[in-house]
């Protein structure tokens, strides 16, 4: 794999296994609303995506769910991320790899922060970058903000994700991508989109 100058990295299930965490809270945001019946395997799909996609597909009208995302968000921070973990290999891979690297997430940028601070990743960050008050991906405008920080061309850049919509938004952002094996997302669904690389194991990267 050739050397990029800029390196985008999703956040979930590509640097940190935060599965636990991110369904736990989505599952007390439900109960709370009634609904009980939902299981972590449903929820995990939708890892990678804006919330509105699952609670509109769980059929909730759109005039609850800002409510419903503003709690998610405090009690997934309340929760500490005591069911996360850092991916093996992850620590490694960002310390040896060179480069400027920013993050490209669905998460908030203060949220996205924190995480990278909770596990002593974020030294490794030129520039902390989430989604904030503009569409989520496959909505190419996370990637957009930090090539634009950077100052840099789309081509100068590799996007590295688990998901669907990462490589739909690295694609229509004009970027390289390499979708992760060992993530969330589908990875048949992955491949429509034609990632420039695959890797089994973060290290592979460097």
């Amino acid at each position: 794999m050739p050397r990029f100058p800029v390196y985008l990295f999703d956040v979930d299930g590509t640097l940190v296994y935060s599965a636990g965490d991110i369904c736990g809270a989505i599952q007390d945001v439900l109960k709370a609303c009634g609904r009980c019946d939902v299981e972590q395997a449903f929820l995990e799909r939708y890892i990678g995506r804006h919330l509105i996609d699952l609670f509109l597909d769980l059929g909730f009208e759109r005039g609850k769910i800002d409510q419903m995302i503003a709690d998610y968000r405090q009690i997934y921070l309340a929760r500490e991320h005591s069911s996360t973990s850092v991916i093996p290999g992850v620590p490694e891979m960002l310390a040896g790899l060179g480069g400027r690297k920013s993050t490209a997430t669905t998460k908030g940028s203060v949220t996205t922060r924190a995480v990278l601070e909770r596990f002593g990743l974020v030294q490794f960050f030129d520039h902390v970058q989430g989604t904030d008050g503009f569409p989520a991906k496959p909505e190419p405008d996370v990637l957009l903000k930090s090539i634009e920080v950077f100052g840099v061309k789309p081509s100068d850049c590799l996007l590295i994700g688990d998901a669907p919509a990462d490589m739909e938004a690295g694609r229509r952002a004009g970027v390289a991508t390499c979708g992760v094996r060992y993530g969330y997302g589908d990875l048949n669904e992955m491949a429509k989109f034609a990632p420039d690389y695959w890797i089994d194991d973060p290290r592979e990267l460097i």
